[in-house]
């Protein structure tokens, strides 16, 4: 399991939930691992381990059971699910590796179901090994197709940890660190959801689409901005405001610049939709994918095209050794048709819907609750010091976070002070409900109602 994002690896609630475990075999392992490994914010020292993991639980060497609603969003059909092993394992007898310059069965269907699945003329496909090299790609891709090199994104978004993808990025945590420059020409605006939007009292325009003006204003005054790069939702989560990506879309015309959509965390059915960008009535010139692509187990990110943007024949735009490996193909493949074939995306929007509903009768009213919001199964509860001025809780957001760990269900702090609750989409509705009333309990424990 993961630290909380923002967490410090000294805080008070960690030491306490440290203290509570004992010692013990995991104690020892993580005592091995933060001397095997280099450091890094949000993943080092780790907070516990894992022997197992099987459909939606984790289960750490001591034989705690976790409910995992975090699962860095690969985790869309589960841990281990039956069919997708089996299939890897056949994939493994008959063929293990395809050398780059050959094809193979299975990338080629892969890719033709990618091809088959995205929207209008988003048919081309090229595979990376993780999602921050799909983003470089389409980047690539963008500089080719349009001869230009700028791209315009938002603060606080996420796009990878590469240095391309860090300079796209807005995340503090993936860029201050580094000496010198990221990337030339990575301009920046405020995302919608900004502190203005979230706490402020816009006037009778809606700010969400003053916002989407401001990509507009700073699209024409650049002037030769390659592409427009942006989480469709925003993983915190943060759901765009209606009609918000139809008019940067239009933007995106009528300046020339492409639109890439960041589906890697959001794709795949997680929302209630295949992509998150048709909730909102809008086909990107590119879209990537990654995380729950693999299935939980591999890992294997895609680019997806529109058909006139194949234009890098003559460069490479993505060399990648395992760039048609059968194996991360197969498990993508399986994974997909598992997908479909379980209904998830359906079941996806009926259980996230049921969730949101649930937390809104309960904590809706609740002093310390700011908003209850998502889309599917990636849904969030924004923890505050109260109601009037909608002040960031974060101190209180990691006590009910080491809360509900204790009791069983791990999920993820976004933005300092939102419980991000992501559970995989084969989850029964019954375990949701029980993962649920153990937030809601700690939240309810944590800050009693006044």
């Amino acid at each position: 399991m993961q630290h909380t994002e923002g967490e410090a690896n000294t805080s008070a609630a960690r030491a306490t939930w440290r203290a509570a475990q004992g010692e013990g075999p995991g104690e020892a392992l993580l005592a091995r691992d933060a001397g095997a490994f280099l450091h890094q914010s949000l993943s080092s020292p780790c907070v516990s381990t894992i022997a197992r993991a099987e459909g939606i639980w984790i289960e750490d060497v001591a034989g705690r059971r976790f409910m995992d609603f975090h699962g860095n969003s690969v985790h869309h059909i589960g841990y281990g699910h039956p069919r997708l092993v089996r299939a890897i394992k056949d994939q493994l007898d008959s063929l293990p590796f395809s050398p780059r310059r050959f094809t193979n069965e299975v990338a080629v269907e892969l890719a033709e179901k990618l091809g088959a699945i995205a929207p209008g003329a988003l048919s081309k496909v090229l595979f990376t090994t993780g999602g921050s090299d799909a983003n470089e790609v389409a980047l690539r891709i963008a500089r080719a197709a349009t001869g230009r090199f700028k791209t315009l994104s938002f603060w606080d978004a996420f796009h990878g940890a590469g240095f391309g993808a860090s300079s796209v990025g807005g995340e503090a945590t993936f860029r201050s660190h580094i000496a010198g420059p990221l990337l030339p020409g990575a301009e920046h605006v405020a995302p919608f959801h900004c502190y203005h939007c979230a706490y402020g009292h816009p006037g009778p325009e809606n700010c969400g689409l003053a916002c989407a003006k401001m990509v507009d204003y700073v699209l024409g005054r650049e002037g030769d901005v390659a592409a427009v790069i942006a989480e469709p939702m925003r993983a915190v989560p943060v759901v765009p405001p209606p009609g918000y990506w139809k008019a940067v879309q239009e933007a995106c015309h009528r300046h020339g610049a492409l639109l890439i959509m960041d589906e890697i965390p959001t794709g795949l059915g997680k929302t209630g939709e295949m992509f998150a960008f048709e909730h909102d009535g809008i086909v990107p010139d590119i879209v990537t994918l990654g995380k729950a692509l693999g299935g939980g187990v591999l890992p294997v990110a895609a680019v997806v095209a529109r058909r006139d943007l194949d234009v890098c024949g003559d460069y490479a735009i993505g060399h990648y050794t395992h760039e048609k490996n059968p194996v991360t193909a197969r498990a993508a493949l399986t994974t997909l048709q598992i997908i479909e074939d379980e209904g998830l995306v359906a079941r996806s929007a009926r259980l996230g819907a049921w969730a949101q509903e649930m937390l809104h009768d309960r904590l809706e009213r609740h002093p310390n609750v700011g908003d209850i919001r998502g889309r599917g199964l990636m849904f969030g509860v924004e923890m505050v010091e109260d109601r009037a001025t909608r002040a960031p809780a974060s101190e209180l957001a990691e006590r009910v976070y080491y809360r509900a760990l204790e009791n069983g269900v791990s999920f993820k702090i976004s933005a300092g002070s939102t419980l991000t609750l992501s559970p995989p989409l084969t989850i029964e509705e019954s375990d949701l409900e029980q993962a649920l009333n153990v937030v809601m309990s700690a939240i309810e424990d944590i800050c009693p109602e006044r």
